[in-house]
């Protein structure tokens, strides 16, 4: 289903602006109103994601509005000229997602800036942890208006055990006091797991003492806010937060991945299969086989069609190498045209059955290379299903097979 935004101003030319900015930069649906009740015929016919609200409006001068769309339960950004302070310190107390002044351009591109903030944050996971039912269903209302996905508990041993159902979850926010176990305590138990890179924890105490907020952060807090706080201020520091995290996932996802491909780079293998290794492989007598996969006759692809078709050529192979794998498994580009996998919890014969599938894939399966041309290729495989002393010498296993493979005529998989 679109995305679709309300507007409402009783100014046509302003509107007309914000609506080509919206659509433009958000690629929504944009409904407009001119007044109070245009705004309620349309949110009658229509279900919206969010709405645009200025508070002068020829039938309703005095804010009205406000009261009428949040009844509809749609969330709501204040864009207007009206500067009174007490005014908008009683809007604030509402759930209205922001209010911002209308001042100029640079007002429009802030509101769109939320409008995206608020839509990344539906893919994100945040974790309520209070004892005061009051505070805590409040907390879990402001979380929600920001439409982050909101588990609110109201003790630390219940947040431990959500975040082992919920590893994916991005933000903790904690009160200090809570019987059995206390903010510090639960702080302490999750950076046990989860470094301030891929997780934050805001603790929301009352307390003012300095000593208390400083042992927090020592201890691995990400902020600490105390209550009472402002509602602007709260949001601000939520988002910075998530903003944060989603900067350093994109850095280390840019570091990890190939560029071509999407895959794990060959660095990220080798970190990864040597922890792997450490701490399961050479421990356990759990299976995992490791397969070197080369395109045949690469250099011809290139020669004949450019090397255009052979980055096309690589990146097919990628998508049918991802689509044979598990989640546990390990796909890596160690560059050019040669791969590496690891299954993992497979049998020897399992894993034999799957390699050979992707041979047969490869070969079935053409790559268009323009709407009237479409060119086909092998792959040679080379299998290690023991896994030797190291992972350096497991991969020469691997790599031995695939020069066998190469050499007994290629297209075939050698374990």
């Amino acid at each position: 289903m679109n995305e679709r935004i309300l507007l409402v101003d009783d100014s046509k030319t302003l509107s007309k602006l914000i609506k080509l900015k919206v659509i433009n930069e958000l690629a929504v649906e944009v409904d407009v109103a001119y007044s109070l009740a245009e705004a309620k015929l349309l949110i009658q016919k229509q279900k919206y994601t969010l709405a645009i609200l200025d508070l002068n409006l020829p039938d309703a001068p005095n804010g009205e509005i406000v009261d009428v769309i949040l009844d509809k339960k749609i969330p709501s950004i204040v864009l207007t000229g009206n500067i009174d302070k007490a005014f908008r310190t009683t809007l604030l107390k509402k759930d209205i997602i922001d209010y911002v002044y209308k001042g100029g351009i640079e007002d429009i591109d802030y509101v769109v800036t939320i409008i995206k903030r608020l839509f990344k944050n539906r893919a994100h996971k945040v974790m309520v942890v209070d004892d005061s039912l009051v505070f805590r269903n409040q907390m879990k209302k402001m979380v929600e208006n920001l439409f982050f996905q909101v588990f609110a508990l109201a003790q630390g041993e219940e947040a431990l055990s959500m975040l082992e159902q919920h590893p994916d979850i991005k933000i903790i926010m904690t009160d200090y006091n809570m019987p059995v176990m206390d903010g510090l305590e639960l702080t302490k138990e999750v950076r046990k797991k989860y470094t301030k890179n891929q997780l934050s924890i805001f603790v929301i105490s009352s307390t003012d003492d300095s000593d208390v907020s400083a042992m927090f952060l020592k201890r691995g807090a990400t902020d600490y806010i105390n209550k009472p706080f402002s509602k602007e201020e709260f949001s601000c520091r939520l988002n910075n937060a998530i903003e944060a995290l989603e900067n350093i996932d994109t850095i280390t996802n840019f570091a990890s991945r190939d560029f071509l491909t999407g895959l794990y780079n060959r660095r990220y293998f080798f970190a990864a299969m040597e922890s792997y290794m450490g701490n399961n492989g050479t421990n356990t007598n759990e299976e995992f086989i490791t397969a070197m996969i080369d395109i045949d006759h690469f250099k011809k692809i290139n020669d004949t069609y450019g090397h255009d078709i052979g980055d096309k050529a690589i990146v097919h192979l990628s998508e049918i190498l991802r689509s044979h794998i598990q989640h546990q498994d390990i796909v890596a580009r160690f560059g050019g045209e040669e791969f590496c996998i690891v299954l993992k919890e497979v049998t020897k014969d399992q894993a034999i059955t799957v390699f050979e599938r992707i041979r047969q894939t490869v070969a079935l399966t053409p790559l268009l290379i323009n709407e009237n041309q479409e060119i086909t290729f092998t792959v040679s495989i080379g299998v290690a299903l023991e896994h030797e002393n190291s992972l350096i010498d497991t991969i020469n296993e691997a790599d031995a097979k695939l020069y066998t493979a190469k050499h007994n005529g290629r297209n075939q998989v050698v374990y």
